[in-house]
């Protein structure tokens, strides 16, 4: 292995690698990349994808996953990590300081003027994968209330006040870019007495039990497929951006000049829906990230099978 992580970094997470051989049509590697990934579902087939991909393109890959955000950041950051995939929500307030922003295009427009001149970090074309928060009802009690939108949602809370039971974490139902703000945006408020909360874990199994009618959860949770939920539009654009973009060092890129362009058809392909059915595979279907990571490559034409 070309890197090895520091004992800080292994302190701080359990670190999963592996190595994976890459050739091109002469035999020879083109290099060496070390590609990072999260502790989460979503993190680990996005490695995957990532890593195959670039085997397939005469790389030599090593993986390390299953860092939590700011360990497998200063990972990059050090040079243990060369790429990742990461969120431009957590880009822009957890490693630069500034406010989330609802418009993806804006929030990756400033991640990557950004952190390339502050940090010499590029961020690569971003996906329409846009991992946020969503508020859920059952897709069946939804369509019988009518309800598609959160403003759909809105009208019908100020028409049936007290009706609707809705479950958050505290987070989310203590912050003013959480409920607070959706309900200031969208001018309803459920009231304290119809709010449960619980882990985040919860709200779907909770939702699916009918122990509330409306809950909060992240958008590309495969659950909502699973419990057959419905993510409610948010159709005036309140919650903040967190779409998915690899992000590597600026050296790496100078020294490997095709990876920009190489790995564009990645993030093309990937988008909310897209996620939300691969982690749907590994994690209610049980399926092994690195084979449902392999078989959609393969169906994209991306790698031989």
């Amino acid at each position: 292995m070309k890197k090895f992580l520091t004992a800080s970094v292994l302190g701080a997470a359990a670190l999963t690698l592996a190595a994976c051989g890459g050739d091109d049509a002469s035999g020879e590697t083109k290099g060496e990349l070390t590609v990072g990934g999260k502790n989460f579902t979503e993190q680990f087939v996005l490695a995957k994808i990532t890593s195959l991909y670039l085997e397939e393109n005469g790389y030599t890959v090593d993986e390390a996953t299953n860092m939590g955000s700011e360990v497998l950041r200063q990972a990059l950051e050090s040079s243990q990590v060369d790429l990742y995939w990461e969120y431009t929500g957590t880009g822009l307030v957890n490693y630069l300081g500034q406010d989330p922003v609802a418009s993806s295009e804006e929030a990756y427009n400033i991640v990557k003027e950004t952190d390339a001149e502050e940090n010499a970090i590029e961020w690569l074309d971003m996906a329409n994968l846009n991992n946020t928060y969503t508020l859920m009802m059952q897709q069946e009690a939804a369509d019988d209330l009518g309800i598609s939108s959160v403003s759909d949602l809105a009208e019908y809370v100020n028409s049936n006040p007290g009706e609707l039971t809705f479950a958050s974490n505290a987070e989310f139902a203590s912050r003013a870019d959480g409920l607070a703000g959706v309900e200031e945006t969208y001018g309803f408020e459920f009231g304290d007495a119809n709010i449960v909360r619980m882990d985040s874990g919860l709200t779907y199994q909770a939702l699916n039990d009918a122990q509330v009618e409306v809950a909060m959860g992240f958008s590309t949770d495969s659950r909502i497929l699973g419990f057959d939920l419905l993510a409610l539009e948010d159709d005036l654009g309140f919650f903040p951006a967190y779409n998915a973009a690899v992000t590597v060092r600026s050296e790496v890129l100078e020294e490997h000049g095709e990876l920009e362009e190489l790995l564009a058809p990645l993030a093309e392909l990937l988008d909310t829906e897209t996620m939300s059915e691969l982690n749907y595979l590994v994690d209610i279907e049980q399926q092994n990230e690195s084979e449902v990571a392999k078989e959609w490559l393969v169906e994209n034409g991306l790698i031989e099978e």
